[in-house]
């Protein structure tokens, strides 16, 4: 008698937690202006010195580019060259290990070390989520529910931004949809959080300068 009385609560944490998987947005994908756009491309397979860490370690190995620190708190590296305002931005990135964290994450419109967008999925938690740094301080303004990415499988994160309009990917799906002015063009870059190793591959980005 006692779990019949009990059925419908389960019921309800059932469904609700196979809710909680579903793309958080019904918008579609933004029609980019691709007038006068660059394409840059990197597969990692050497360095390149307009990479510049600012945080964290990373290495350039086996076609990859790591981030092995775990020992500091936001591993960042940015792509000191062009700055992109409209652009479609992607990265193919596998979380390794990491215990406190485990996570890779897009940085876009940067305009130092300091202040910047991030969009970053984990693989201990069931989220993606979309951020500003500001002076440092870390700011949540977009958050979906997702199934957590696979430790050691590669995952795909892309950003597509133009105005204060951005939408953010996770492995082919449209997972949120948020405008947003703080940061007008920038850089673009790398990301990982606290204890995570993490490798990067295919990074591609397309946009205005």
């Amino acid at each position: 008698m006692r779990f019949f009385a009990l059925f419908p609560v389960l019921l309800i944490l059932l469904v609700t937690t196979a809710c909680s998987d579903r793309p958080k947005t019904e918008a579609p994908p933004m029609e980019l202006d691709t007038t006068h756009m660059k394409t840059v491309t990197d597969d990692f397979s050497r360095r390149d010195p307009v990479w510049q860490p600012h945080e964290g370690t990373w290495v350039w190995q086996s076609g990859q580019l790591l981030q092995t620190a775990t020992d500091r708190y936001f591993p960042l590296i940015l792509r000191e060259k062009e700055r992109f305002s409209t652009l479609d931005l992607s990265v193919r990135f596998k979380p390794i290990s990491g215990r406190i964290d485990a996570s890779g994450g897009l940085v876009f419109r940067a305009q130092d070390a300091a202040n910047y967008y991030i969009v970053r999925a984990n693989a201990l938690e069931g989220n993606y989520r979309l951020y500003t740094f500001k002076n440092g301080i870390r700011h949540q303004i977009a958050s979906a529910s997702v199934t957590p990415p696979t430790l050691g499988q590669w995952h795909t994160l892309r950003i597509t931004a133009q105005g204060d309009h951005i939408q953010a990917w996770l492995d082919g799906t449209l997972y949120l949809d948020h405008h947003d002015d703080s940061f007008v063009t920038g850089y673009v870059g790398l990301w990982t959080k606290a204890d995570s190793v993490t490798a990067f591959d295919d990074f591609r980005v397309t946009g205005s300068l």
